[in-house]
């Protein structure tokens, strides 16, 4: 592989190898990829990076971490490349494009409150999200984490989430408890009942499955939150990576291009079409 020029986001991937790996859960992995020679250009909470497991493909894989110039991404194995980049270890040579798509623009909720919604994996893209937040509290109001979980052993960086206790209100709820759960069980949504909300005075943040997201987006805007002011992530298949390819078009958007982050009101209408 070769570097890409500079400039935007190339077409030919940059090499990275794999500095450390791990698991989160049965079917999900942690790595952390640093450059073998130059770096990307830097990656924002909320932007995605095409990440090239040599010899099998490349998948979008939004960052759960950001340090210098290393990148962090959780992936689940559920494919082909999804599997082979879960089974790196430490040493392995990967390639990355990007960065890619929009941010979840932070910067523009200076002074508000911050509400954090997570269904599943979709809590990796708002990790950095959460850790700039946590990092410059006193920059922002009252911080809300709810997070959501098929099963108590499908939580993602249960550690991490203790220790945003002390500076977050965070709560954490399954659909399927086991014998052990002590905690909250149902659907990420009945968590708001549970969070002090101002609803003039908070930007949202949601990532998810499409049905955890419109549940969450419809129930915080009937709560009074701006559509504008509730930030969802929204994933369609991703080929190129580069508004080429269309295959993540929704709508007038290219995900890849325009999102994946977007505003509810613009999301909204486009998810109410059947099969859009």
């Amino acid at each position: 592989m070769t570097a890409p020029p500079l400039g935007g986001p190339a077409a030919v991937p940059t090499p990275y190898r794999v500095v450390a790996a791990g698991p989160e859960t049965h079917d999900t992995a942690t790595i952390v990829l640093e450059p073998a020679g130059r770096a990307l250009p830097p990656f924002t909470p909320g932007q995605f990076a095409m990440v090239y497991a040599l010899g099998v493909g490349d998948i979008p894989l939004s960052v759960s971490a950001l340090d210098g110039d290393r990148l962090t991404h959780t992936v689940r194995s559920v494919g082909a490349v999804s599997t082979a980049l879960h089974a790196l270890e430490t040493g392995a040579a990967v390639g990355v494009r990007g960065p890619f798509g929009t941010g979840w623009g932070l910067p523009a909720a200076a002074g508000r409150d911050l509400l954090v919604v997570a269904g599943g994996i979709g809590l990796a893209p708002l990790r950095p999200l959460v850790r700039a937040a946590l990092a410059a509290s006193q920059g922002y109001g009252r911080i809300g984490v709810l997070i959501g979980a098929r099963t108590p052993r499908d939580l993602l960086y249960t550690a991490e989430i203790r220790d945003w206790q002390s500076a977050a209100r965070v709560l954490t709820t399954v659909d399927r408890p086991d014998s052990l759960w002590k905690g909250e069980v149902g659907v990420v949504t009945t968590l708001l009942d549970r969070i002090a909300l101002r609803p003039e005075d908070t930007d949202a943040f949601v990532c998810g499955p499409e049905p955890m997201i419109r549940a969450t987006a419809a129930e915080l805007t009937l709560r009074g939150v701006e559509p504008a002011r509730v930030h969802v992530s929204l994933e369609r298949t991703m080929h190129c990576g580069t508004g080429h390819c269309g295959h993540c078009q929704l709508g007038p958007l290219l995900l890849c291009r325009d999102g994946p982050v977007v505003g509810w009101a613009t999301a909204r209408p486009l998810l109410m079409v059947r099969e859009l």
